[in-house]
């Protein structure tokens, strides 16, 4: 009994610790509570003090460089109206003078009237900083003197990329213009050239123009270079065209490493989807770099036909007398590539070309509409002049490749000795 009261007055003292510890620890809980609440308050006050003293800073910095703004804005500002004056004084003199057919190879009236065709295909459009004027005189600028971007760049105020962009622009513009302006014959009319004249009519009236072939240096990879390299000692491609007598191109190729031959060439011309079109009856004439068919009329082999060998001695049988009238009809050829050559000399350059083979390939087309668009508007007898002189002072090439034979041939023969029995029946002698 004793030891049970005993253990009753311990186990009391017991519970009464164990709730003096409680006691204890609700109080240092509470007390705890307390200090996070103080802190949390403490932090608070802390970050919206930071968030205050930070928002003051950006506004100091804010005011800072609205401040220096208002003093580098005005050197700036006159830099840029002083280049727009330059530009404008330099438009104003290709639109208003004759400098502009040194410039950009043609005169004012045709360059607006070629600026309004362009605006309206939507390639090139006027914006805030740069009109469709501008754009197109440096693309001209570029293709009638063979200069590099940077070159346009300085004399126009503008970016390089700003140059570059303008440039692709406006050639897409012109090539969009193809159909337009590369119109193959139809062969109903005889053509007025041949119509008029006595020596060609009618032994030439089914002979609706010219056709050959010339080189354009491009830019390629060293490992198709050997593909590209010809009888130049640099890449070019080899670019087949006709025309009509009126000295404008009727259908144009490029493309063509320098080693396919003329025959070649036209042979893939003839096949293809974007085809040359020889209507039923109708021929071209051809160099002897052509193999001849009812399509293509070539001169005689081994007979004098450049017309620099008639000078001194007249026609002295019937071959004779058709390679010479073949000749005076070919020539116009040759004419249409000296005067595109001479107006536009990123064509004639033995320079490397600054742009790749691709893009060369699409500035020769659109060349051949430009020249076409020009001969209609503004005709440079000047510059066809200046090609005619030339042309009679050229080098007499002799070489004549070998040709496959066979129907086509024969009948081209045929045709080619009926034209020259007739003429030579009628020559005086």
């Amino acid at each position: 009994m004793e030891f049970l009261i005993n253990n009753e007055d311990k186990f009391g003292d017991a519970l009464d610790g164990i709730k003096e510890e409680q006691s204890k620890i609700k109080h240092l809980t509470n007390l705890g509570m307390q200090n996070l609440s103080h802190f949390r308050r403490g932090f608070d006050k802390q970050q919206r003090l930071c968030s205050v003293v930070l928002l003051c800073y950006i506004v100091h910095a804010l005011h800072m460089l609205q401040t220096m703004s208002h003093f580098i804005r005005s050197p700036i500002s006159h830099g840029s109206h002083e280049r727009e004056r330059k530009r404008l004084d330099l438009m104003r003199q290709l639109v208003h003078t004759e400098k502009c057919r040194d410039i950009i190879r043609m005169g004012p009236e045709a360059f607006m009237l070629l600026c309004h065709k362009l605006r309206g295909t939507g390639y090139v459009k006027d914006t805030i900083r740069s009109t469709v004027e501008e754009q197109v005189a440096k693309f001209l600028h570029i293709i009638g003197h063979n200069v590099k971007n940077r070159t346009v760049s300085f004399f126009f105020r503008r970016s390089g990329e700003t140059v570059s962009r303008h440039f692709h622009n406006v050639l897409r513009a012109i090539i969009s213009l193809e159909d337009e302006f590369l119109v193959q014959p139809s062969g109903r009319d005889v053509p007025p050239q041949i119509l008029n004249n006595s020596r060609f009519y009618p032994f030439f009236k089914d002979c609706i123009g010219a056709i050959d072939g010339t080189h354009i240096r491009v830019k390629v990879p060293r490992a198709k270079a050997a593909r590209f390299r010809g009888r130049k000692d640099y890449p070019t491609q080899n670019v087949l065209a006709a025309c009509n007598f009126d000295m404008k191109f009727t259908y144009v190729l490029p493309g063509w490493e320098s080693t396919a031959s003329d025959s070649r060439i036209l042979k893939d011309a003839l096949s293809r989807e974007d085809s040359l079109k020889i209507p039923e009856g109708k021929y071209y004439l051809g160099d002897a770099g052509f193999m001849l068919k009812r399509g293509v009329l070539t001169p005689y082999r081994g007979v004098r036909y450049h017309l620099k060998e008639y000078s001194t001695r007249s026609p002295q049988n019937s071959k004779e007398l058709f390679n010479h009238r073949h000749a005076s009809l070919r020539n116009v050829i040759e004419r249409c590539f000296g005067v595109l050559k001479k107006r536009f000399p990123i064509l004639s350059t033995g320079t490397e070309p600054f742009y790749s083979f691709e893009v060369m390939t699409d500035i020769v087309l659109a060349c051949c509409i430009l020249h076409n668009f020009l001969m209609g508007v503004d005709v440079d007898e000047t510059l066809i002049a200046e090609v005619d002189r030339e042309l009679l002072q050229q080098e007499i090439d002799r070489s004549q490749p070998q040709q496959q034979r066979d129907d086509d041939y024969r009948l081209g023969t045929i045709l080619r000795d009926d034209v020259a029995i007739r003429m030579w029946n009628v020559y005086p002698i």
